[in-house]
């Protein structure tokens, strides 16, 4: 991609191999991750026997591979970098046990999905929280389309015009099928504010400005929920096992998506034995 990519790295509890979690972030996925930051990953992580890999700088990225460069987003390989180059260079850092999983929140819980269906067997377990997994259908590609533009983005630039072959092949629910004998974990809230996210906004110096930022939050989550419930029921069409969980309160906002790391764990620990 011509420049240098940053990750942050939680060492794992216990001696010996370990496995590794990629744990993506979502739009904003400049310099440290929101998982850390924003999202208690290094407290929850301190005593689970796994390494945890936080990749950044793929704002506005979608986590794939661009058909060009972008004015705003510049050159993005992130499908390449992830599945091709990343593992061989940390995973022996690691002393990894050679057992992986990848896990992403909003714009990285479609890139993870997308990555797991796109390069079936590399990761035994995935995990989306409140993403949208296809590309093709109308939300899908509205909320795709959104996320680049939302960062300066020119959607053209990645995979050309909606509805082409790339567009397609990026669609996790038409190629469901590829993820048959993948652990698989969902979620997604309601998009109705739940106590955490009120006791949030009364903590808030902008009260004004956070109301609006939760206003947006509402609506990002409740689409989230539409686009999870219809890729777990093209999973149960196809007899595939998932894991999907969906809390009656929450927004699309940190504290919500930070409780779901737990459960999300919970799964993606069954692929490793732990």
């Amino acid at each position: 991609m011509g420049r240098p990519v940053t990750l942050d790295v939680l060492h794992g509890s216990g001696d010996g191999p370990r496995p590794t979690l990629y744990l993506l972030d979502g739009v904003d996925a400049e310099g440290v991750s929101d998982w850390l930051t924003k999202g208690h990953a290094a407290d929850f992580f301190a005593d689970k026997p796994v390494d945890v890999v936080f990749p950044a700088g793929a704002t506005g990225s979608m986590y794939t591979d661009w058909e060009h460069p972008d004015t705003t987003l510049g050159w993005n390989r992130w499908d390449t970098f992830l599945t091709g180059e990343l593992p061989g260079v940390i995973e022996p850092y690691l002393h990894s046990d050679g057992q992986r999983a990848i896990a992403g929140v909003s714009m990285g819980a479609q890139g993870a999905m997308m990555l797991a269906h796109r390069h079936p067997g590399l990761y035994r377990a995935v995990a989306g929280l409140s993403g949208c997994y296809s590309t093709v259908d109308g939300t899908g590609s509205a909320v795709t389309a959104l996320t680049v533009a939302s960062r300066g983005g020119n959607v053209m630039k990645m995979w050309g015009p909606p509805g082409t072959l790339d567009w397609i092949s990026h669609d996790s629910t038409v190629g469901a099928e590829a993820l048959r004998g993948t652990v698989i974990y969902l979620s997604a809230a309601s998009g109705v504010p739940g106590a955490p996210d009120l006791t949030e906004l009364l903590r808030s110096p902008d009260i004004v400005g956070s109301l609006q930022a939760a206003g947006g939050g509402v609506a990002l989550e409740a689409g989230a929920r539409i686009c999870t419930e219809n890729f777990a029921r093209r999973l149960t069409d196809l007899g595939i096992p998932a894991t999907v969980h969906y809390e009656p309160t929450g927004i699309h906002a940190w504290e919500d998506f930070s409780a779901q790391l737990g459960p999300a764990w919970d799964t993606l620990a069954t692929a490793f034995g732990r």
